[in-house]
């Protein structure tokens, strides 16, 4: 099989991913093994719940990558900015779980936090969006 760059690279990106979530699965055990209630810290459980779902989400969107009917660097762009929020909201919970500093960001949240989600969301969903009319281009209607 003779995948383009693009698609290599998204799934080189899911593979990382999922590695990521198993080592955060170890921190996660770690933490559930020496504390009294035998439970990790909130936001080390949502980093290794939301990397295991973010390295399968990078794994679909390989595949729209490799289906797409748009140029190879439209596609990596596309695939390349969910991917990034992926790893920003991670690294986000990671921190959050090493200093123990909250159970629920939002509840001190600021303007900082809403416009970051608001770019999160636009950026997931358009990059996904881009990745999904090029498959319905090459594959539909093509």
């Amino acid at each position: 099989m003779d995948l383009g760059i693009d698609t290599t690279l998204t799934l080189l990106a899911a593979g990382l991913l999922f590695l990521l979530a198993l080592g955060l699965g170890v921190w996660k055990y770690r933490q559930m093994a020496l504390s009294e209630n035998h439970l990790a810290h909130p936001y080390v459980d949502i980093a290794h719940r939301a990397a295991l779902m973010y390295s399968f989400a990078t794994l679909l969107i390989a595949v729209f990558v490799e289906l797409s009917a748009w140029p190879t660097w439209l596609n990596l762009t596309a695939a390349a900015v969910p991917v990034f929020f992926f790893v920003s909201a991670i690294g986000s919970y990671v921190l959050h779980g090493a200093r123990r500093d909250t159970d629920n960001q939002f509840a001190h949240g600021g303007v900082g936090l809403h416009l970051s989600m608001t770019l999160l969301i636009v950026g997931e969903m358009g990059g996904f969006a881009v990745l999904l009319a090029g498959f319905v281009w090459g594959e539909l209607l093509g």
